[in-house]
């Protein structure tokens, strides 16, 4: 015959196991990770996934954010803002996620700010590059950890101007805010160091056949090609352009971070040798911690990590530190956490600028040898960045 007492404390015992259960899910911070997981912004939204997998394994198993630990939750945004607005919503009012992160296009990053301002919920993107972002349409609620596109462009026009020795400047870029901002950006500091803008071109983004620029990039004769494509798009261009024998010795390609990373060099076959671009990282950062970060990421993914890993592996340390500051996740109380932040990441220490919450970002300048990069100059980030701009908070 059961004995009812020892029924009653099994099942209360149970219960008491459910809702720790229940209480220990409840108490994750919930990140929503909106990024690109399909299309020509694959290969950097995987990147994406890997830097912030990584971080969270870590900082879980240390303990945890005060004991609580981070949960991840990605959706696709297919480098597309209105799906990227829609995943977001989706993120914010069903799996009621405390904070966001993860958007590549520029335009998603516009987008999806006005969504978080409206939820009370912090966004931070690890990846885009217009100006704007932290300029003009700032957001009370947006942060920026990586280097922008004025930054990547001061501080690799300097180095081209005073190490290349053609001054003709050709530029390709696609035809949304990133692109256009990038090559902006990069026009600009070319005339202003002297050197000739001999034309520019904007194909669609995902654009499959460059075919069509071809002819205006030869009749403009440029000793340097700039570029701020990135992902597939930059293999469909430079492999074209090795076909049409544009490539030579003579010719210098360079352009945005994103255009030549690890993920998408190997699949050019040689046609980005010795293509210049500066960025907030690189994979030969000689310091302990970089060591370390990237010996683990190859352990852990059987790949190298490039700027988008870790930007995105540094960012999640951001928010373990300003979440234990603010005692939780409240809106408020986590951007004044987040406001004139210190911190520590695999390329060093950044700071984040309270007045338009853009990451203070030490560049190098890097060029491509085979399958790798190699560190061929350095710029401090206070000597890149451009001046706040920021009117809206």
């Amino acid at each position: 015959m059961l004995n009812t007492p020892t029924i009653l404390s099994s099942a209360i015992a149970a219960f008491a196991f459910s809702l720790g259960l229940n209480a220990h899910a409840a108490d994750a911070i919930k990140v929503g990770v909106v990024t690109p997981l399909s299309g020509s912004y694959a290969p950097i939204g995987k990147q994406v996934r890997w830097g912030a997998e990584l971080a969270v394994k870590e900082i879980n198993a240390a303990g945890g954010v005060a004991g609580r630990p981070f949960e991840l939750l990605f959706e696709d945004e297919e480098a597309n803002p209105p799906i990227a607005v829609r995943k977001s919503e989706k993120l914010l009012q069903q799996d009621k996620v405390d904070l966001l992160t993860g958007t590549v296009n520029s335009g998603s990053t516009l987008a999806v700010g006005q969504v978080a301002e409206r939820n009370n919920r912090i966004l931070v993107t690890t990846v885009s590059y217009a100006p704007s972002i932290t300029g003009a349409q700032c957001n009370p609620n947006v942060f920026r950890v990586n280097a922008n596109a004025f930054m990547q462009s001061n501080a690799l026009t300097s180095w081209l101007t005073k190490n290349v020795a053609g001054k003709r400047y050709f530029f390709i870029g696609p035809d949304y805010e990133m692109g256009r901002s990038s090559i902006s950006a990069f026009q600009d500091d070319i005339k202003r160091l002297g050197g000739t803008d001999v034309g520019s071109t904007f194909p669609p983004l995902g654009a499959k056949d460059f075919t069509p620029y071809v002819g205006q990039i030869r009749s403009a004769r440029p000793d340097v090609i700039m570029t701020a494509t990135a992902g597939n798009d930059t293999v469909r261009l430079l492999t074209q352009l090795k076909e049409y024998g544009m490539l030579s010795d003579k010719l210098t390609l360079a352009g945005s971070a994103g255009a030549v990373t690890q993920e998408n060099i190997g699949a050019m076959d040689g046609a980005a040798e010795g293509f210049l671009s500066a960025a907030g990282y690189s994979i030969d950062i000689d310091t302990s911690a970089n060591k370390k970060f990237v010996a683990t990421f190859k352990k852990e993914f059987q790949s190298d990590p490039d700027l988008f890993a870790a930007d995105t592996y540094g960012l999640f340390y951001l928010f373990k530190q300003a979440v234990e500051k603010a005692g939780g996740t409240d809106e408020q109380k986590l951007r004044g956490a987040m406001e004139d932040a210190t911190w520590e990441t695999p390329q060093g220490t950044k700071k984040m600028r309270k007045g338009d919450h853009q990451a203070i970002v030490d560049m190098v300048v890097v060029k491509v040898s085979g399958n790798d990069f190699r560190t061929v100059g350095r710029v401090p980030g206070e000597d890149a960045v451009d001046s706040d701009k920021c009117e809206k908070f």
